[in-house]
């Protein structure tokens, strides 16, 4: 059953569960979130496209938390530039790493591109990235991994990941850019995000708190 945090005559904000898919795609064309969503509201098979019905943001199949969906047509629009421009918008993870940052806080500015031989994965500083700004801070330490919090400025795939693994501590169970073979889930969280609502254009901040497998990693 999806854990819905909030819902209004304008936005869905959901829990995503670790291991579901925003929306299809080729290999999971079903059990994906919008395919629930449309399923509980009917009427959201008409905002967006049609293959993503009400999307305005995504999360990695993987990663788990806060997940905005529009409701309408001026609600979509309406966050989907929000989302492109990062204006006003906030978004705060909390992950697992491998070892430790180099410092206990900062900043990583980079631009993130595919990888021209594999484009499955995304690099830092190749033709044709785009800027990418993370900051971070360890929030605790132990048995050689860490607690960090990520807050991104832009929104590139793979940001979080991608950043992480730049720093030597790729993220706990990162399949595509950590150390391999690989046991359990992403340890990904998107925990909380704030964002202009669409209808009053006042500040709103929602949060889902960490599953266990983060906190106690």
């Amino acid at each position: 059953m999806l854990e819905i945090i909030h819902e209004d005559d304008d936005i869905i904000v959901v829990n995503k569960p670790a291991g579901r898919y925003v929306h299809p795609s080729p290999g999971h064309e079903r059990g994906t979130l919008t395919e629930e969503l449309v399923r509980l509201r009917p009427a959201l098979r008409t905002v967006g496209s049609v293959e993503r019905p009400g999307v305005v943001h995504r999360l990695d199949a993987g990663t788990s938390g806060v997940l905005v969906f529009a409701k309408n047509r001026r609600a979509y629009l309406k966050l989907r530039a929000c989302f492109e421009s990062h204006t006003r918008l906030r978004k705060t993870y909390l992950a697992v790493v491998q070892g430790r940052p180099p410092q206990p806080a900062g900043t990583l500015e980079t631009t993130i591109g595919r990888k021209p031989w594999d484009p499955r994965r995304m690099a830092c500083d190749v033709p044709d990235g785009k800027r990418a700004v993370t900051h971070w801070t360890v929030l605790g330490h132990h048995n050689g991994r860490s607690l960090v919090e990520f807050v991104i400025e832009t929104g590139r795939t793979h940001q979080i990941r991608v950043h992480a693994a730049h720093l030597g501590c790729p993220i706990v169970g990162d399949d595509l850019y950590g150390p391999k073979p690989v046991r359990g889930r992403l340890l990904l969280h998107a925990v909380e995000i704030s964002f202009p609502h669409p209808a009053t254009g006042k500040t709103v901040t929602f949060a889902a708190p960490p599953p266990p497998d983060i906190i106690y990693a």
